[in-house]
């Protein structure tokens, strides 16, 4: 239960995007190109201590955009920063990358060694997929959903994409909520603990009912969707306004932006 509730609310968090915050303010097409513009940035940032700084600059968006920081912290360090630890691990070892040894031991009668090549390759690249992370995080918490839709389209993202994405979010909801739903029937018709011959068979049986009811409410989210009036372009009630601050907002990241993109060539030159 404790699992769903906090998938659930990962998915559907609105209402930080209602709050009186700074990215809340900013038009959410300024928004989305600055947030692009900094992962594009951490992609490029040669240097583990200037991609810690743009993480530092998401965290200081995210207080001032009154997210809270344990709650940002649970979405963005779950599933694919935890992943990447995982996928840098083999690098830290000389077989896959040679260089001065740090320390060495042996599994199994063979001698490995961790490197100092490796370990800083792969502090960068955990670095650089939380960072960038965060950031689409941020953006995702901080503009509703709608209008992130809208803003796809403006951007040619093409349509059915978008209208995919759209569906999605409405019907993982509806499947958070079955999945609790179904927990709560089991638990209370046969206990906590069961045979687990017993188990297999209450497990296949509701991934058979799931499945049905999974097509049966996706029929419905569409029908809904079209009888409110979805044509497949998301529609918002506001007009997108960029005001003076979004355009300073702007043109200081495209500032910062080309001072590290030319840092890095010269770095590299």
């Amino acid at each position: 239960m404790g699992s769903l509730n906090f998938f659930r609310d990962s998915v559907y968090a609105d209402e930080y995007a209602s709050k009186p915050g700074f990215l809340q303010a900013r038009d959410p097409r300024v928004k989305t190109l600055v947030m692009f513009l900094f992962v594009v940035l951490v992609l490029f940032a040669k240097d583990i201590s200037l991609v810690l700084s743009l993480y530092a600059l998401c965290l200081a968006l995210a207080a001032v955009s009154k997210v809270e920081l344990v709650f940002f912290l649970k979405r963005t360090w779950v599933f694919i920063p935890l992943f990447s630890l995982f996928i840098a691990v083999p690098s830290l070892f000389d077989i896959v990358t040679p260089g001065s040894t740090l320390f060495g031991f042996k599994i199994m009668g063979l001698q490995m060694a961790v490197t100092r090549e490796g370990l800083r390759g792969a502090e960068l690249f955990v670095a650089r997929v939380s960072t960038s992370v965060s950031f689409v995080i941020l953006l995702s918490l901080t503009t509703r959903h709608n209008e992130l839709l809208k803003v796809l389209r403006i951007f040619k993202v093409p349509q059915i994409f978008v209208m995919t994405l759209g569906m999605c979010y409405r019907y993982i909801y509806l499947l958070v909520e079955i999945l609790e739903h179904t927990y709560l029937a089991i638990k209370s018709r046969v206990g906590v603990r069961v045979h687990h011959r017993k188990g297999r068979e209450l497990v296949a049986w509701n991934i058979a009912g799931l499945w049905i009811r999974s097509y049966y409410f996706n029929t419905q989210v569409y029908n809904a969707m079209l009888s409110k009036g979805y044509r497949g372009e998301p529609q918002v009630l506001d007009e997108f306004k960029a005001s003076f601050s979004d355009w300073l907002l702007l043109g200081s990241t495209l500032a910062v932006g080309v001072l590290i993109i030319f840092k890095a060539f010269a770095l590299k030159g």
